[in-house]
């Protein structure tokens, strides 16, 4: 059963196109490891003022990466598992062939 589906998903291109969404999803989870930090920032840096003084404003909160790098780790785990299944056959070993002599 997980044959037939394998062939058509590798003929019919939609495996292709679904990989093709998980790589450029797991791009944007990368982008965002660099991103969200610097954007909470300087959100904070501008908004600073109208919030309480409790809380140090000018350290980068890198914390709020954590959920991009997560997102980035099982995405791209994904997306190998996925191309592993569909376009990289299993090798097996096999008997080397007889020698003729």
């Amino acid at each position: 059963m997980l044959n037939r589906l394998k062939r058509v998903l590798v003929n019919s291109f939609i495996g292709a196109i679904a990989l093709g969404y998980l790589l450029a999803e797991a791009v944007l989870y990368f982008v965002n490891i660099f991103t969200a930090p610097v954007a909470t920032w300087s959100t904070q840096k501008v908004f600073g003022g109208l919030l309480p003084r409790s809380a140090p404003y000018m350290r980068l909160p890198l914390e709020v990466a954590l959920p991009q790098v997560l997102g980035f780790l099982i995405l791209s785990l994904a997306w190998y598992v996925l191309l592993r299944w569909l376009y990289f056959p299993l090798t097996t070993e096999s008997e080397p062939a007889p020698s003729s002599e």
